[in-house]
């Protein structure tokens, strides 16, 4: 398992909440399924394509996902890097592009990057 192989102890879940059908619940992982693996789970609900997370975020070793693994997980991991590195979101894309290429990072998710972009690594001229 990926939890014990990768030493996972947090998965990030960036899908809007809601309740799936019962022909679709094999493709989502319970909270207390991730419980009883011994991981913890944040939901940051995001809309579909279009969404962004919240600027507000926390971490570890860490499994980010959403539904297709193209946008919402995709920015999260661009601001990730953004953080660590302090790379314009431009270069934080293109570090996924190799890795994930089937990546879509589109204008609203790029602008959200850029903001917080500005907002970690600004520097203090004082």
């Amino acid at each position: 398992k990926a939890t014990q192989t990768e030493n996972v102890r947090m998965v990030i879940t960036m899908n809007e909440e809601y309740d799936p059908p019962l022909g679709e619940r094999s493709l989502f992982v319970l909270k207390q399924e991730w419980k009883a693996e011994g991981v913890e789970q944040l939901r940051l609900s995001t809309v579909d394509l279009t969404g962004v997370p919240s600027l507000e975020n926390r971490a570890s070793s860490v499994y980010v996902h959403c539904k297709a693994g193209r946008c919402r997980s995709a920015t999260l991991a661009a601001a990730y890097i953004v953080q660590i590195h302090c790379w314009g979101p431009e270069e934080a894309c293109q570090m996924l592009a190799p890795i994930r290429p089937h990546v879509i990072i589109c204008s609203t998710q790029l602008e959200t990057l850029r903001r917080y972009h500005q907002k970690v690594c600004a520097f203090d001229s004082g």
